[in-house]
């Protein structure tokens, strides 16, 4: 009769390689509408300077031979800093020996969502440890009573500012009020253009030419989704992710204190770092409302 080996820490460890970590920042990227809207940027564990232009070069008409225009380009310099983020996952460990390949698969996709949820909270509303917010714009329009004239109305805001609209997110609770509806020329206000990575969980489309997506979490009281120039925003992560395995800990659960020696269970805690700088706020709109409200 064959034996079954005893079940011990390191061997849970060994389900979980670093190099799993760029699986998990992929996923968490398809999972995140500003990861996919902005730029990624290298960042360092001490942060990263960004050169962000604070002024236009001009150029002007001259005669032949005649005096050339001089002008000068405003330049500035931004500096952003990474945050740790982290999510525990806590399952029995009859569960990860059963099928320890199917469970890994399953918690990259459980932290790549919590991840991702949590960084757009963070960019979109504020709710997280960055200096900035998408929200913090001043520029707000309402999908009521049309939801065309709603993100022609935001286009309108950005380019009465000078600003450039290059996409919109938003929450997926008012995907119904897009279906049916038509722009000015009767086309599908909302034309959805599907990933090949079937591991997203928003929905890309277009929205009056311009790149949209529908996701979880990205509403907030009557808040339902943003437009902006998203290359105003850049974001960055700090190496992998770090893994930490325990069964001998106690950890939070619904509240209370749990063993996971006494209970039978494991823990895995990954941990991560990501900066976000957002050069200006005014660049953005926040959109409120829907057509049935």
């Amino acid at each position: 009769m064959a034996q079954t080996a005893a079940t011990t820490t390191s061997a849970f460890g060994g389900f979980i390689k670093p190099a799993q970590a760029q699986n998990y920042f992929e996923k968490a990227r398809y999972a995140s509408s500003v990861m996919q809207l902005a730029r990624q940027v290298p960042l360092g564990a001490s942060g990263q300077e960004i050169v962000v232009p604070t002024g236009k070069a001009t150029a002007g008409w001259v005669s032949e031979g005649g005096k050339k225009p001089t002008t000068e380009t405003s330049i500035g310099v931004k500096g952003f800093t990474p945050h740790k983020i982290a999510a525990i996952s806590v399952v029995s460990a009859e569960v990860v020996r059963a099928n320890p390949g199917n469970y890994m698969e399953l918690l990259q996709d459980e932290i790549a969502q919590s991840f991702a949820e949590a960084f757009d909270a963070a960019a979109l509303h504020g709710d997280g440890p960055f200096d900035d917010a998408v929200s913090d714009t001043t520029k707000i329009v309402s999908l009521d009573p049309s939801p065309y004239d709603g993100v022609v109305g935001a286009l309108r805001a950005l380019a009465q500012d000078g600003k450039k609209l290059s996409g919109f997110a938003f929450d997926r609770v008012i995907e119904a009020d897009f279906l049916g509806e038509k722009d000015g020329v009767d086309r599908p206000l909302f034309v959805d253009t599907p990933l090949e990575n079937t591991a997203s969980v928003v929905t890309p489309g277009r929205i009056i030419g311009r790149s949209a997506f529908l996701g979880d979490g990205v509403s907030k009281g009557d808040v339902v989704g943003f437009a902006g120039d998203w290359s105003q925003l850049v974001w960055g992560t700090v190496g992998g992710i770090k893994f930490d395995v325990s069964t001998q800990a106690t950890v939070t659960l619904n509240g209370q204190l749990v063993s996971l020696f006494e209970n039978n269970l494991v823990a895995i805690r990954a941990e991560a770092e990501y900066g976000l700088l957002i050069n200006d706020v005014e660049s953005f709109v926040s959109i409120t409302g829907t057509s049935g409200s």
